[in-house]
């Protein structure tokens, strides 16, 4: 830290939403030059702390000091004029502008009024550089990734002359190279004086880079922790209030290989199935109870592949089949009615309606199952809704609440929950645990395990590579979009092996199982 007053001080903050006390006299402070972690289960206050800082939301008590001086933001560009720059977890940008519009939209260079768009996309690629990003600035964000996406929100941020920088989970759809990256930039920021409040569910990521740790719970202030003198599991103990040996639990599942299956129909097989432009025909068979993991960096195709098998995109290649029939899937609606549900990772753009309901939004999927002329009677909606906010541990409890209500974790769950009410076959969850923190992640992991045991076939994607061997059954390898391997986890199978395959590229004919 470069000096004794802190750059920021939040004092006594409290909010409160209808039915929702989100915090309570909560306390933060943060000095320049150094990384203050800001950590807490989802629903703990973290977005919401953030969000009274920037002036999304007024503050019922409180007060909030910058360099010394009281101030209340009516808005993020209010908060941003001052030197308080933002990243969220969601990106927060206009996809269909260009990425050196969208890293200087509202501050273009200008001359005599017209904005000199050379020097802009200029001035564009000088930034990304400085994340080692080298990509067209002249093309539309929106044809990127979500990581390309956060990547760039964050080169917004950072190109403000900013004294406190927010990086609300930046690294969640990050790749481990692209994470380094960031911390790269984070440690350089730093040690020029800049104050950075890092939000993240990676305990690595807190340990690696962060000098203080500030924890939250239910909205209450437990803490605040110089890093080297806060343990792992003690961090995890205050975060949810008791002891768990969650790490343990996570770390010591035995290895899910299952029977060969090579005379069995296979629930769902791909005969060359591919598309143009998105991924190069691959052959996939996934049995009934079957856990089938998907590995590869960001961009490899993964979410491609998920799209085919669910119908969001239309395979202009090869066949599938279902129970040994074939099944074209032009359409979501006819991967539902054979069984297939599908929780995607941009819960923004494709999942989450924010202006319904927790219980309607859990409900959307099985009405549309059945037809909006047969509507789901109340008290059956009353008895999903409830068992799989138990289930799931939502918070809060209440379903009647408007899902936006919800910490981004919170929303990820009533995804899950949604495709979990429809009793799917085959449930393809990709990047189901982003965002997630460190207890409910393991519960959602359980869950997967259960579900296979109970006999549902999964498609898992996670760019946690030791997620994806601690749950699949097999791990299919994706590089450059084409499916180059399939691998049995067995108790040879590790990350390193999986990364040498990626890096290699060599491509395994598939062995049936």
């Amino acid at each position: 830290m470069t000096g004794s007053r802190p750059v920021l001080t939040m004092t006594g903050i409290s909010k409160t939403f209808p039915g929702v006390r989100a915090l309570h006299d909560v306390d933060f402070r943060l000095f320049a030059g150094e990384v203050h972690a800001l950590m807490g289960e989802n629903g703990a206050g973290k977005s919401t702390l953030i969000k009274a800082l920037t002036g999304v939301y007024e503050i019922d008590e409180g007060t909030i000091t910058l360099d010394g001086e009281q101030v209340a933001f009516s808005g993020p560009m209010q908060a941003a004029a001052h030197g308080v720059s933002t990243v969220y977890q969601e990106v927060n940008l206009c996809p269909n502008l260009s990425v050196a519009e969208n890293v200087f939209i509202g501050r273009e260079p200008r001359r005599l009024g017209v904005i000199r768009w050379g020097e802009t996309r200029r001035r564009a690629r000088e930034l990304l550089a400085r994340l080692d990003l080298d990509i067209d600035v002249t093309a539309l964000l929106g044809t990127y990734s979500l990581a390309v996406q956060q990547m760039v929100a964050i080169a917004r941020a950072i190109d403000v002359r900013a004294r406190v920088l927010i990086l609300d989970e930046p690294t969640s759809s990050l790749d481990a190279d692209e994470a380094a990256q960031l911390f790269r930039v984070m440690r350089q920021l730093r040690d020029e004086g800049l104050g950075i409040l890092f939000v993240t569910h990676f305990l690595d990521q807190v340990y690696g880079i962060a000098d203080r740790i500030t924890v939250l719970r239910n909205g209450t202030l437990v803490g605040e922790y110089r890093t080297e003198e806060l343990p792992q599991f003690s961090l995890v103990e205050k975060m949810i209030g008791k002891e768990l040996d969650v790490l343990e639990r996570l770390d010591e599942q035995p290895r899910r290989v299952v029977s060969s299956r090579a005379d069995a129909t296979a629930l769902v097989d791909t005969a060359e199935l591919g598309r143009k432009g998105a991924v190069a025909p691959f052959t996939l068979r996934i049995h009934a109870g079957e856990v089938v993991g998907l590995a590869g960096l960001l961009g490899s195709g993964r979410t491609e592949v998920a799209r085919l098998l669910f119908g969001a995109d239309r395979a202009d290649h090869g066949q599938i089949r279902v129970d040994g029939g074939k099944a074209p899937l032009r359409n979501p609606v006819q991967a539902i009615d054979r069984g297939i549900g599908f929780c995607s990772e941009n819960r923004r753009a494709e999942g989450i309606v924010p202006d319904l309901s927790v219980r309607e939004n859990m409900m959307l999927a099985m009405q549309a199952a059945r037809g909006w002329l047969r509507p789901i009677p109340r008290r059956r909606q009353d008895e999903l809704v409830d068992r799989y906010v138990q289930a799931l541990s939502i918070r809060p409890a209440n379903p009647d609440l408007p899902v936006r209500n919800l910490s981004g974790g919170n929303q990820q769950k009533v995804l899950l929950a949604r495709w979990l009410i429809t009793e799917p076959r085959l449930l393809i969850l990709d990047e189901p645990t982003r965002g997630i923190d460190v207890g409910a992640k393991a519960e959602i992991q359980k869950l997967v395990v259960e579900l296979s045991d109970g006999g549902m076939a999964v498609l898992f994607i996670s760019a946690e590579l030791e997620e994806v061997l601690r749950l699949s059954h097999r791990v299919a390898v994706m590089r450059d979009r084409t499916m180059v391997a399939q691998l049995t986890n067995d108790d040879t199978l590790d990350a390193d092996r999986v990364m040498r395959t990626i890096a290699s590229g060599t491509h395994r004919k598939e062995v049936q199982r």
